[in-house]
């Protein structure tokens, strides 16, 4: 810890603390083969031959958010303007999936800020959300392509919601703000139905584009001064072409040493000041730039310094957090191997160069997603051809278990099937299809599990993950058990204008990702609640008792 605290490398309030000691663990020095190759420099420059002939194409359009913070200064008066006349319409919510929306969450979460998130196709989230304040309601509408299947079905359950509230269709617009890429598919929709439309960057993926239209949009709305972390990520970009004093490259190059010699899982862990939910982003970021070509880093997104996953000998720790004061030490109370320390601005555009630097240690494209569209063709033919249908293998109270070949008949034995065959290289992901409010009790599993697993457990909720680790579970390294987790649909909710609801798109799409797993050879243990509280209850037990 000592080397820890005396080496920190920062640059505009942001510090990263222990690379040099990672780095120097790896038989060559990362770093300096990063430097030799003039990494920061062309990297700085927006060269598309860094990861590669085959990556090149991607890259040549996908580089803007070194200097994005830049052109979205451009938005600020426009926002200024949409807030004044949105001022009484105060409950502000996102519809959005992964980096259309996670940014977003962590600013508002972080300077304590109201923003609802709706990055879901459960029924009965859906239901409680349009019955939220619904006259006061703004609707940021967030869809990077245009056409997402989930934010498309929100905008079009919103329209229905306050047509049925007796708005006219010109008072409905009001409530609507699009933001999409120019000339995507929602941008002409938008048009034709009268909505505010503020473009997004086309030069930015969805998952760096935090300082885009997509982070700051909902962020402004909610109250947010955005301008403060377009300033601070100006401020820290001046260090993104040195060889020295960078900690973005310091980052990157610790986490491809780490990577490179057998601590390829990183426990993303909170030290307590500040920064509130930015491990989520970084999960998004990290597993779905990097979880491709049988490769990757696995982000594991742990609740506290102490919660069982932080650390392990294939685990490289890094603490995450807001400004330390003069005497604190890194970690919060973990040992980290990393901790990285500054304002929210400069953490989002450290972390995307760290990432872009760590996928040309890896050799793979941090800018492409090559196996998420598998999930969503499934569930798109599931939609159309009607879902499989099995049997569960056995009932235990309020769960069916659709068990692995050759499990015991019973709710405790199939769980330790599965885990046992984590094995020693493995992780277990647990992928809950539920509410994440009414059915929060889920995300209780991720410690326990770790605990008794002793292997890196992962924790995502339906179907938000898809546009996260979702990559990395299919493109990855072929080394994960997956826990799903569905629930019966007390009251299901049509999708105007469409032939399912919102109970069926989220049952094609549990269906659509768990085939995605099997037909790899992944071993998937799917448990249906037939009674959410119940169940979830039931399944807690189980384990607990299973602990003791």
């Amino acid at each position: 810890m000592s080397e820890l605290v005396a080496s920190p490398e920062g640059a505009a309030g942001l510090a990263v603390y222990g690379a040099g000691a990672v780095d120097r663990s790896a038989p060559a020095s990362v770093r300096d083969a990063l430097v030799a190759r003039d990494v920061p420099g062309r990297l700085a420059r927006r060269d598309p031959t860094l990861w590669g002939p085959d990556a090149e194409e991607e890259a040549r359009i996908r580089l803007g958010w070194l200097d994005t913070h830049r052109r979205s200064l451009e938005l600020l008066p426009q926002l200024a303007e949409l807030t004044e006349e949105l001022v009484d319409l105060d409950h502000v919510v996102l519809a959005g999936m992964g980096g259309s929306s996670l940014a977003a969450e962590v600013i508002t979460r972080t300077l304590g800020r109201p923003l609802t998130v709706l990055d879901t196709t459960d029924p009965g989230r859906v239901r409680a959300t349009l019955a939220d304040r619904l006259e006061r309601t703004v609707v940021v509408v967030a869809s990077k392509s245009g056409v997402t299947v989930e934010t498309d079905s929100h905008r079009r359950a919103y329209w229905q919601a306050f047509l049925d509230a007796g708005m006219t269709e010109a008072e409905v617009a009001r409530h609507f703000v699009v933001v999409t890429d120019p000339g995507s598919p929602l941008e002409a929709t938008a048009n034709e139905m009268g909505l505010v439309v503020l473009p997004a960057d086309p030069e930015v993926g969805g998952r760096y584009a935090a300082l885009t239209a997509f982070g700051l949009v909902p962020a402004a709305l909610a109250g947010v001064g955005v301008v403060e972390l377009l300033e601070d990520a100006g401020s820290f970009a001046a260090s993104l072409d040195r060889d020295r004093d960078n900690p973005g490259l310091a980052l990157g190059a610790a986490l491809g040493a780490a990577a490179t010699t057998g601590r390829d899982t990183v426990a993303l862990v909170p030290d307590g000041t500040g920064l509130d939910g930015l491990g989520d982003w970084v999960e998004q970021l990290l597993a779905e730039s990097t979880g491709k070509a049988g490769s990757g880093i696995l982000p594991v997104v742990v609740e506290s310094p102490r919660a069982p996953g932080a650390t392990g000998p294939d685990v490289l720790t890094v603490s995450y957090g807001g400004a330390l004061t003069a005497g604190d030490v890194p970690g919060g109370g973990v040992d980290p191997d990393l901790a990285v320390n500054g304002p929210l601005g400069a953490q989002f555009l450290a972390w995307e160069y760290a990432t872009a630097v760590a996928g040309a240690v890896l050799g793979v494209d941090p800018f492409d997603q090559p196996n998420v569209a598998e999930s969503k063709e499934n569930t798109r033919r599931i939609l159309e051809q009607g879902p499989p249908t099995r049997a569960p293998s056995f009932t235990d109270g309020a769960i069916e278990v659709y068990a692995l070949p050759g499990a015991p008949t019973d709710l405790a034995g199939a769980l330790r099937q599965l885990v046992d065959g984590v094995g020693g290289e493995g992780y277990l992901a647990v992928m809950a299809y539920l509410d994440r409010v009414a059915d929060a009790d889920a995300a209780r599993l991720r410690p326990l599990l770790a605990e008794v697993a002793g292997r890196p457990v992962t924790f995502g909720w339906g179907p938000r993950f898809l546009h996260s680790t979702g990559q990395y579970h299919k493109g990855g390294p072929p080394v994960g058990s997956y826990l799903q987790l569905t629930g019966a649909v007390e009251v299901d909710l049509s999708v105007p204008g469409r032939p399912y609801s919102f109970g069926q798109l989220q049952a094609a799409q549990a269906a659509g990702d768990r085939q995605a797993l099997v037909d790899r050879g992944r071993p998937v243990l799917r448990l249906h609640l037939t009674d959410r509280p119940t169940g979830l209850a039931q399944l807690l037990d189980a384990i607990g008792r299973w602990r003791a």
